[in-house]
């Protein structure tokens, strides 16, 4: 059966009408299609670019059950596309068949050198080993891998050049680097590097966007999980922890701005559960200081653009979320699709 679709189409602005053919979208009229969505606002499927499914505790290994519902809960948001930058194991190849499921693009297990991340919770190897793990997981994965650029404040990042070492050779073999960075000295070392994303970028030198955005270095501030994270710090005892983490937590918004103003892509990113929150991380975005609209591409068209994928035009893939009400005028909105369309297929 040919569905058929009609709404002002966004980031574009026009009204227009797709016919939904198998699992593309088409712009040629088809006589007697099913209309399921006639007015309203219509997106590409929404994206979450920094979302973990398949475990829900640290150690534990992925899981297909959990990583299914995870997936079906992305779904049933809208996210109809997702980044995992680290998991605790590859993403399964039955993932990619299943046309229930978003789309993912992954980069295998964190990769980990020794005092940089939970013990085992990943893919560990040492420094010597890591430009050869980088390349292997990104070859292995969706041509992306994810390393962990630091972790304690109180111990040093991986070393420049060999975060330079792993930023070459995965990109000689066409393939992108994800770096953690919670720390200066180690988003430092992930720009200076060129990293395609920083992850979290928390303590960022503000000195380092322009370079940023001259290189297309992505920022993933994943703000939801450390304003729920600030909460609880915020209850305990003072300790230069505590400290060190809450003022990264309150200079992100001021960062998140200044990224945004000098024309780095930022991008919405949950790094928590329940997954397919995503539209809460766009509502973040705007009050950080993003205009609602480009909040709202964050999780929508500009994430897709950045992963390489179209927007709602003839002949690309059937991944859509419509709306009663404009997003761009009300980021809230988002997290309320009237329909949601994957594959072709009306899953809400």
């Amino acid at each position: 059966m040919v569905l058929q679709v009609r709404g002002i189409v966004l980031p574009e602005r026009e009204e227009r009408s797709f016919w939904i053919d198998g699992d593309r979208l088409r712009e040629e009229p088809v006589a007697h299609a099913d209309v399921v969505m006639d007015g309203g606002w219509l997106l590409p499927g929404l994206v979450d670019v920094h979302t973990h499914p398949g475990t829900e505790e640290i150690g534990t290994p992925l899981d297909d059950e959990v990583l299914r519902k995870h997936l079906i809960d992305h779904r049933d948001a809208g996210v109809l596309l997702v980044r995992t930058p680290g998991s605790a194991g590859r993403i399964p190849k039955w993932v990619d068949k299943d046309p229930q499921l978003p789309r993912v693009r992954s980069a295998g297990p964190w990769l980990a050198t020794p005092g940089r991340f939970f013990p085992g919770h990943g893919r560990d190897v040492t420094e010597a080993e890591l430009v050869a793990a980088a390349v292997e997981e990104a070859t292995a994965s969706s041509g992306w891998c994810k390393v962990i650029g630091d972790w304690d404040p109180n111990n040093p990042p991986v070393p420049l050049e060999i975060l330079t070492a792993v930023v070459q050779a995965v990109h000689a073999v066409g393939g992108k680097v994800a770096v953690h960075c919670q720390t200066a000295d180690g988003c430092r070392n992930a720009v200076t590097a060129g990293a395609d994303s920083l992850e979290h970028g928390m303590h960022l030198d503000h000195g380092l966007i322009d370079r940023m955005a001259a290189q297309g270095t992505a920022l993933v501030p994943t703000i939801s999980v450390f304003e729920a994270g600030a909460q609880r710090a915020q209850t305990r005892e003072p300790s230069p922890r505590r400290d060190w983490f809450l003022s990264g937590w309150r200079g992100m918004s001021a960062t998140v701005r200044a990224a945004h103003e000098a024309g780095v892509t930022v991008l919405a990113g949950t790094d928590s559960f329940p997954c397919g929150t995503v539209a809460e991380e766009a509502q973040w975005l705007a009050r950080y200081g993003m205009s609602p609209e480009a909040a709202v591409g964050a999780a929508s068209w500009t994430a897709r653009s950045w992963l390489g994928m179209p927007g709602l035009v003839d002949g690309a893939p059937a991944d859509l979320v419509a709306y009663d009400a404009d997003p761009t005028a009300d980021v809230s909105v988002l997290a309320h699709p009237k329909r949601v369309i994957l594959r072709g297929e009306v899953v809400v």
